[in-house]
């Protein structure tokens, strides 16, 4: 994986989502994150990086725990003839089932894409509720 391929990924990320400033990107050491490419373009959208310490891959526990689901749930039961197949398939895989429509244990049993809508419908409340 390259530096400029995360960049792509992250500026996706930004013009969709356009996150609120506070951002923490958490990776692990991978040359293509500590990059000073990568690294400029975190700082130029204000986001804050951090990184698990050398060797220790539970200080990224929770993106460990979506590689290994995103290879033991689909990865492995395909067989990929090109990089743009195998990409469409994994955005597939990502976008219209893991984040819409599996279950996650540490959400309460609901997706991704729920937990977000309850999470914004919270904080919503939380502006109109007298304290």
């Amino acid at each position: 994986m390259t530096d400029g391929l995360v960049i792509a990924a992250l500026r996706q990320v930004l013009t969709h989502r356009q996150p609120q400033t506070g951002l923490v990107h958490h990776s692990d050491r991978g040359r293509q994150y500590t990059s000073c490419n990568f690294q400029k373009e975190l700082e130029m959208h204000g986001i804050t990086s951090s990184m698990s310490r050398t060797g220790n891959c539970y200080d990224n526990a929770a993106m460990e725990s979506f590689y290994h689901t995103l290879k033991t749930e689909h990865v492995y039961f395909e067989s990929y003839q090109t990089r743009e197949q195998a990409k469409l398939s994994i955005f597939e895989y990502i976008e219209v089932f893991y984040n819409c429509k599996r279950r996650h244990s540490n959400l309460g049993y609901v997706s991704p894409a729920v937990f977000e809508m309850q999470w914004h419908k919270q904080q919503i409340i939380s502006l109109y509720t007298v304290h």
